[in-house]
Order: C-alpha cells, then structure tokens, then sequence
C-alpha cells in the first residue's frame, strides 16, 4: 500500500488502514531526505519495488527536504457502502507531480 501512495501520491482505503499505513510511511520519507546506499537499502527492504524506491529518493526526498515532519494527510471520507466501513483518502502533503514537470507556454 506504501508502494501505491508513493506512485499515485494519493489514495483511498479504510480508515484504520490509512492510520497504520502513515506509520510506514512517515519514516521513509525521513529516511528519503538524505540520499545514501544504506537509506536506499532499508527503503527497498519494506518496499520491494524499485520504482518506489528510486522515486522516494529522487523526487519525495529532496522535496520535503526542509520540512520537519508530517508528510500525510487523512481526510475522511464517509462509510462505504456494503458494510459501513469507515473511510479515509490518504494523501502527500503539498506534493503534486505535476508541478515538478517542465511544461512550457506557447
């Protein structure tokens, strides 16, 4: 589920399962800001995604490099429907793919 946020940079699951995918998540970011073998090597052993992994380091990393912490967001999202569950999207604070691409004006 880490692998997903860190791809799609946000997305939609049960609340419970957002509140303990923060917990995972929150220390690879931190772990993202220095940009060492060792970091990269404990990043790939919860992960187990290269692409993940490579955009952790190189595009999450030096983006939250100068804030100190909370890098989610959980919005609630009301009960699913079926069986009531409790729903929440997870989201990167501040961070949007879209504006690290180049992109010129005509």
């Amino acid at each position: 589920m880490a692998n997903s946020l860190f791809l799609h940079e946000t997305i939609r699951t049960t609340l419970p399962k957002a509140k303990e995918l923060r917990r995972v998540v929150e220390p690879l970011i931190t772990k993202a800001k220095t940009d060492s073998v060792a970091n990269r090597r404990n990043a790939f052993a919860k992960l187990r995604d290269d692409v993940s992994v490579a955009k952790l380091f190189t595009e999450l990393g030096p983006f939250y490099k100068e804030r100190p912490g909370g890098y989610t967001r959980i919005l609630k999202a009301g009960f699913r429907t079926g069986d009531k569950a409790p729903m929440a999207i997870i989201q990167l604070v501040d961070f949007d793919s879209s504006a690290n691409a180049d992109t010129t004006d005509s």
